[in-house]
């Protein structure tokens, strides 16, 4: 455990004077020995408990000789060699460079076939009747 005895007994006189000092002039001798015992046992108690969860929390973990030893070589030797793919890489390039080529024929395809958009001209609306640009206006705005 962390620690011995003598925290235990010295955070129980802690709470006994304070207890003592809080109640001096509140309550007969009697009831203040009584209540600053009873603060003893109580401040005693928490100690220990505090005590017993910092050993174990701070108590480090077991290490188990038997595992590590199956596990010697392990992990000792590294292989610094890569397998050869050069050819894989090879392969790969080739396809790149053949899906290039049909890509760039469809292209040329699809510039021969593209027609530029043909948007209707803008009307003006200087020469328009007064009645058709209140519809106009009635209908973009929805009511």
């Amino acid at each position: 455990m962390v620690g011995n005895w003598r925290w235990n007994v010295g955070l129980g006189i802690i709470g006994a004077v304070l207890t003592l000092l809080f109640s001096i002039g509140k309550n007969p001798l009697s009831v203040m020995l009584m209540r600053s015992m009873y603060a003893f046992i109580a401040f005693v108690a928490i100690a220990f408990v505090m005590r017993i969860a910092l050993a174990f929390i701070l108590t480090p973990p077991v290490m188990h000789q038997e595992e590590t030893a199956q596990e010697d070589g392990k992990g000792t030797q590294l292989d610094l060699q890569t397998p050869d793919e050069s050819e894989d890489l090879n392969q790969l390039l080739r396809s790149q460079l053949d899906s290039n080529h049909t890509q760039e024929a469809e292209q040329s395809e699809q510039s021969k076939q593209f027609k530029p958009l043909t948007p209707p001209q803008l009307v003006s609306t200087q020469n328009k009747e007064p009645e058709e640009l209140a519809k106009a206006i009635r209908h973009m705005t929805g009511g």
